[in-house]
């Protein structure tokens, strides 16, 4: 760990994070010991989008964009991260290529849980481990729904636009006729 950073403040800034709110002190420790401090510079890649998933996040100080590579438009800023905020769960998860890119906005402390370490955990049966898991999933469902409510909300307003353009150009239509 930094030597700017005590065990106490790491505990109690992570017991302020949702991610961990539901492990006790003693549990929160156990995890702490497979973490690092790392920093990043604004404008810094912490990660690229298909690089390989071995570490977690959460944001200690700073402010990072999550981007999104397209292959038909110039990458495109999905999210801003902040304090408190975790990323690359999925990783961690199932083993995948990052999804997107993060980059430090400012400069960027981060705490980092890598993959294998934690891994480590869950076969020891680490209660805290366990819990760790549960709310990643509580997070990744809540994005997913999240996702699913954008996707409903630009399909309809896309409908909603189709149709107030033939309402309006409809009777403009059907004024003008077309002489051979």
């Amino acid at each position: 760990m930094d030597v700017n950073l005590t065990l106490e403040q790491v505990i109690e800034f992570l017991l302020e994070t949702s991610l961990f709110e539901a492990l006790a002190p003693k549990e929160l420790a156990e995890v702490v010991q497979i973490m690092q401090v790392q920093r990043f510079r604004g404008d810094q890649t912490i990660f690229s989008e298909g690089d390989g998933g071995d570490a977690w996040f959460v944001i200690y100080t700073g402010c990072a964009d999550v981007i999104k590579n397209n292959p038909f438009t110039p990458q495109r800023k999905v999210a801003t991260l902040k304090a408190h905020a975790c990323f690359g769960e999925m990783a961690v998860l199932d083993g995948s290529l990052r999804s997107a890119s993060i980059t430090a906005v400012d400069d960027v402390t981060v705490f980092r849980f890598p993959r294998e370490p934690f891994q480590d955990l869950l076969e020891e049966n680490n209660v805290a481990a366990f819990k760790l898991v549960h709310a990643m999933a509580r997070t990744l469902c809540a994005r997913q729904r999240r996702l699913n409510q954008q996707l409903t909300d630009v399909i309809e307003e896309q409908e909603t636009d189709a149709l107030g353009l033939r309402s309006r150009v409809g009777p403009l239509l059907d004024a003008t006729t077309i002489s051979e």
